[in-house]
């Protein structure tokens, strides 16, 4: 049986949901509509989207150490998918 892992699967799911745009200067910023305030910007968009998802985590382990619901994204919950919710650290 392979192992499943709520955290991954919901960072997963956020990035699937990134938006990036192409901006002036040749620079990219990028953003997860659903999780307010996950921007970045980078001078390439590998650098964009690695920044993305460091900002997402950030995010996401700042809302859980102040209890803050995270919203669903890709069905997955903080406290939806598990009895504990995510990471076990919200109800």
């Amino acid at each position: 049986m392979a192992a499943r892992y709520i955290l991954s699967d919901y960072v997963a799911a956020a990035m699937a949901e990134a938006t990036f745009d192409k901006l002036e200067g040749g620079t990219f910023g990028g953003r997860i509509p659903s999780c307010p305030g996950v921007v970045a910007f980078a001078t390439s968009f590998r650098e964009c989207k690695e920044e993305l998802r460091s900002s997402l985590e950030d995010w996401i382990l700042v809302g859980l150490r102040l209890k803050h619901p995270l919203p669903v994204i890709g069905g997955a919950s903080s406290a939806s998918d598990s009895p504990r919710g995510v990471c076990g650290y919200l109800a």
